[in-house]
């Protein structure tokens, strides 16, 4: 199928882009990569009137370093992170998280913003930036706020965004040289979306134990104080979390996921922030 047809605008800026989402009252859908949205006005599972084009926009496609975090646009690519654009303490857990997105025609395109926008529960970057607690930066008609991710996504594609209102840009605190994480994800076959998404981060330095459960049909299911992850029971510990997060009742998906948070806990010993 082919899409429904539809106008388009390319706004230098992100005033001009509120201003065309504001006129269209709903009917308009933001694109920067096009790698999720693409195939829906293909399959014409989306039918806006206008797509806004947001590719172009330099304050998109910025990252800022600050002592406390550090904030990426939602315009950069998973290609450019893969690369190595994001500096710091974060910057070894994000690449390796990125590379392992789709495929690298995919990751050419497909930006960190979109993918949190589009809000699919199987997605990499909504677990992992859940884990490290960020924030995103949201723009629209009535000003700018600041949400914390994990009050972003509402249920499987939907999320806290207005009509009006852009994603435009994701603020991670930094982590301490100390800090370790493990990342594990279970797919039937390179490049498709995760069935299964565990991960777990641990920064003694400022005392943080979280683990999270991707790819769980809704939001990611996250454990902020997982210091029983660490010992001796920790498989019990796992096992709880996993029925915690209510797949007890399926045996396969409670395998499943059990098994990819064991893992991500085992590669703690492997993996240290760069």
């Amino acid at each position: 199928m082919k899409p429904v047809a539809f106008d388009y605008e390319k706004p230098a800026d992100l005033a001009s882009a509120i201003a065309f989402l504001r006129r269209a009252n709903g009917e308009a859908k933001v694109i920067a990569g096009g790698q999720s949205l693409g195939p829906m006005l293909n399959l014409r599972l989306a039918q806006p009137r206008l797509l806004v084009d947001v590719r172009g926009i330099a304050a998109l496609n910025a990252v800022e370093a600050s002592p406390d975090s550090t904030t990426i646009g939602a315009a950069v690519t998973h290609a450019a992170i893969e690369d190595g654009r994001i500096a710091g303490p974060i910057g070894g857990l994000l690449s390796h998280v990125a590379a392992d997105i789709a495929y690298r025609a995919v990751r050419n395109r497909g930006t960190i913003g979109g993918s949190l926008a589009h809000a699919d529960p199987a997605a990499d970057w909504l677990t992992t930036l859940l884990l490290l607690d960020a924030s995103v930066l949201i723009e629209g008609s009535g000003g700018r706020r600041t949400l914390p991710a994990a009050q972003l996504v509402t249920g499987p594609f939907q999320t806290n965004l207005a009509a009006d209102e852009i994603l435009v840009a994701v603020r991670i605190p930094n982590l301490s040289r100390a800090a370790r994480w493990g990342y594990y994800k279970f797919c039937r076959k390179p490049g498709e979306f995760a069935e299964a998404i565990g991960a777990v981060l641990h920064d003694p330095e400022r005392g943080v134990v979280r683990a999270a459960i991707g790819a769980i049909g809704g939001a990611p299911h996250i454990v902020v104080s997982a210091e029983n992850l660490l010992n001796g029971g920790r498989t019990e510990a796992a096992l709880h979390i996993v029925e915690e997060a209510g797949l007890a009742e399926d045996a396969y998906e409670r395998q499943v996921h059990f098994v990819a948070l064991q893992r991500a806990v085992r590669r703690l010993s492997e993996w240290r922030l760069k």
